[in-house]
């Protein structure tokens, strides 16, 4: 599993006045965006900001009401098919199958993502040795611990070898080794893999710790755009903490502008959406 580089797409990921309505109600707002290739992104915000249903729109699960986004140069709205090829999603719930061992996931996924048998094998001991579960490999995934099973999840996401992966609430749940360790296998995919990641997480310090970028949503439209530094910098208070910025950027405000971010008139929320 050598490091891979993505020449010809230097944001590999554009949202394009993305937009998702329910009725009356807009949960996805003309939203733009850009992420570069082999960044680590992050995607924060309240619960109803619309960060779940950015995810879905870009994984192809929910289709757009309008605008649309491409991903390694693919349209999620045209070209769904090739869009799959190219990116993985790991879910916040669980998604490995408790009954089966490692080995038996990592097979039937395998089959799934359509891995060519000839290299089946060879793609399931690189997922095994990159996760740390070779020695666990032929227990059942229900005795598995949390951050275990989250390892295994990541190792399903990388037998197709996608350019972008999705990480929905990575680390909930988990304690503080076992988070810990994941995110230094979510280092490790982009330093070793050259992987693109994109990942939501209610946890600060996670952003803080692993993200190059992030975005603040608040109802359905990015409030907030930058380095965590930059976005710490920007609220103008001495030791100024990503949860400092979270807050601010969470509570209603009238239209403003700075050097960091991008602030909108806020929707109000009528229903609870990621």
């Amino acid at each position: 599993m050598g490091p891979r580089t993505f020449h010809h797409f230097m944001d590999i990921i554009e949202l394009q006045k993305l937009t998702r309505t329910y009725g009356d109600f807009t949960a996805v707002d003309h939203i733009q965006l850009s992420i570069r290739a082999g960044e680590i992104f992050g995607l924060l915000g309240p619960n109803g900001a619309g960060k779940s249903t950015v995810i879905k729109m870009l994984t192809t699960l929910l289709p757009p009401s309008s605008g649309t986004a491409t991903i390694a140069g693919f349209d999620i709205v045209h070209q769904p098919g090739r869009v799959r090829a190219e990116i993985a999603y790991v879910p916040q719930l669980v998604s490995a199958d408790g009954g089966l061992t490692a080995l038996e996931n990592l097979r039937l996924f395998a089959k799934l993502y359509g891995v060519p048998r000839r290299i089946t094998n060879e793609r399931i001991a690189g997922a095994l040795k990159f996760a740390g579960l070779e020695e666990a490999a032929h227990r059942l995934v229900r005795g598995y611990s949390g951050g275990m099973v989250r390892r295994l999840e990541i190792a399903l996401a990388l037998l197709h070898r996608p350019r972008v992966l999705f990480l929905d609430e990575p680390t909930v749940g988990l304690d503080p080794l076992a988070r810990q360790s994941i995110w230094e296998q979510i280092q490790r995919l982009v330093r070793e893999l050259g992987m693109t990641i994109l990942l939501t997480t209610h946890f600060m310090e996670e952003a803080d710790t692993l993200c190059s970028r992030v975005a603040i949503m608040n109802r359905g439209r990015v409030k907030a755009l930058g380095s965590p530094e930059e976005l710490k910098l920007s609220l103008g208070i001495s030791d100024a903490s990503l949860d400092d910025v979270f807050t601010r950027y969470s509570e209603e405000q009238p239209e403003t502008s700075s050097n960091f971010s991008d602030i909108s008139q806020s929707r109000r929320s009528l229903v609870r959406l990621g």
